[in-house]
């Protein structure tokens, strides 16, 4: 978890499909341990081809057999048809909007939000923006979406930097990002 912390959460995320395997793994997260989905991340990869959109938007009944069958990632049957449904619609916003990342974005207005939290106990749970994404998610077919799932999304993915002020990656968010 720390590695994660210091190398990854929190950092602006621009990439399509790292951003679309983050949807995927906090959505598998509802109700379980962070931690739990971590520990299982190279299997998702494995399992979910690498997280290629358009690969797991072709999934079908086969591919969600496949899926439960794998004791790597959590099998749960609503999980697997709930990170394709993801999948399509990922696929439809890239071909509206011409990203993922263009529309995620947009509901903090095109740029990372940056928070002053100085204690833990500051940092909401929801926000009005990650009721705002959940709310169009859920409208384009989503499941384990709620708004909850998605401010975690959101500060995983640095779309708002909620670091403490007094954290080191708090000014670096600022000039790094994952991709």
């Amino acid at each position: 978890m720390i590695t994660y912390h210091d190398q990854e959460w929190g950092l602006p995320s621009h990439d399509d499909r790292h951003l679309f395997e983050m949807l995927v793994l906090e959505s598998a997260q509802a109700g379980l341990s962070w931690s739990m989905i971590l520990r299982r991340r190279d299997a998702y990869r494995a399992a979910f081809r690498g997280f290629d959109i358009a690969r797991v938007a072709a999934f079908g009944a086969r591919d969600v057999e496949r899926l439960l069958g794998n004791a790597g990632i959590v099998r749960n049957r609503r999980k697997i048809e709930g990170a394709i449904a993801l999948a399509r619609i990922a696929r439809a916003l890239v071909s509206e909007l011409g990203s993922l990342d263009r529309y995620l974005y947009s509901f903090t207005g095109g740029h990372p939000r940056r928070n002053r939290w100085r204690r833990m106990e500051d940092i909401p749970s929801m926000t009005t923006e990650s009721v705002a994404l959940s709310k169009d998610l859920v409208r384009r077919g989503a499941t384990f979406t709620g708004p909850t799932i998605c401010y975690s999304f959101m500060q995983a993915c640095g779309l708002v930097n909620d670091h403490l002020v007094t954290c080191f990656r708090y000014r670096a968010g600022d000039r790094e990002s994952i991709l």
